[in-house]
């Protein structure tokens, strides 16, 4: 008996941390397409919330998740795009536009929901795709393919992120734009072309993040309901050294400390529960500190393209 519950929490725990990676996975392989490009986008956290609230929003008023999910991708590539005005065309310093993003998103998220809905209100989500034979495999089938499509969408975006920033024309252009733009310039490459198009996508994928939270996941929304994971997504590039491999690897370790301290309240197990509910935080800032020293960061994040004062 006591072995069935060991082996059902096991499964339970893998199950969930493969589900909880995916706002994760989607917000920092965005990110680290706009740091690629040179840019630092603290607002990925603002952008989910907007994506969030208005993917909700939407499903709430017309009943069909798929079109809040279209709409939180049109305030994504919105919102990328304002980044985008002000970190690359005005020259703001990233660090406090990408905050200023931030506030603002949880500044309208909060106001709109308190004027068009009030409270918290359930809407119609996305449930399991059923993968024929797949699914039916034991414990496997739970763990890996007992999900919506959008989790699905997320790990298949890894390898797909990868050949695109490293085998695609555009994956060159934006890694010789964030790391020597002024030789990119004397090539014809536009580089402010390309750091907008980085932060639209990332601004993109920010909004399918967060819109994965309300529609595929909670199928609610409340104040708050990123809870983080915008930031947690930048630490991750950090972490996964601008590489989506290295993201994914990041995003599991994370996901899965947080669904252990879910599954130990859950299950009643004895454990502090104060030490489980920090424990994903602890496990991040500590994979953060071993990679500290070893971290190559793309030259040129952080710091404006001035074409006048090149040379």
């Amino acid at each position: 008996m006591e072995h069935i519950i060991q082996q059902g929490l096991l499964v339970g725990v893998l199950a969930t941390g493969v589900r909880l990676a995916t706002p994760f996975l989607l917000a920092a392989l965005g990110e680290m397409f706009a740091q690629r490009s040179g840019v630092f986008n603290l607002g990925i956290e603002g952008i989910m919330m907007m994506g969030a609230f208005f993917g909700f929003l939407v499903t709430f008023f017309t009943g069909n998740p798929y079109f809040g999910l279209g709409s939180s991708l049109i305030v994504g590539f919105l919102m990328g795009l304002l980044m985008a005005l002000v970190s690359v065309t005005l020259k703001a310093e990233q660090g406090i536009s990408g905050i200023g993003l931030y506030m603002f998103g949880w500044g309208l998220s909060g106001l709109l929901f308190r004027l068009y809905v009030g409270g918290i209100t359930s809407i119609p989500g996305l449930g399991p795709l059923h993968l024929p034979v797949l699914s039916d495999i034991p414990h496997i089938g739970s763990i890996l393919f007992n999900h919506n499509w959008i989790v699905y969408l997320a790990y298949l975006l890894v390898p797909v992120a990868w050949f695109v920033l490293f085998k695609t024309p555009w994956g060159l252009r934006v890694r010789a734009v964030g790391t020597t733009p002024e030789a990119a310039d004397t090539l014809g490459v536009s580089v402010n072309a390309v750091r907008y198009q980085a932060l639209i996508v990332g601004g993109v994928l920010a909004g399918l993040a967060g819109a994965y939270l309300t529609i595929g996941q909670a199928n609610m929304y409340a104040d708050n309901i990123t809870a983080g994971r915008g930031f947690i997504a930048v630490a991750l590039v950090y972490f996964g050294r601008w590489n989506p491999w290295g993201i994914l690897a990041g995003s599991l370790l994370f996901s899965m400390a947080d669904s252990f301290q879910l599954w130990v309240q859950v299950m009643g197990i004895t454990f502090p529960y104060e030490l489980a509910v920090v424990l994903p935080y602890v496990t991040t800032i500590l994979a953060l500190a071993v990679s500290v020293g070893r971290v190559w960061t793309p030259a040129a994040l952080g710091r404006p393209f001035d074409r006048g004062s090149r040379g």
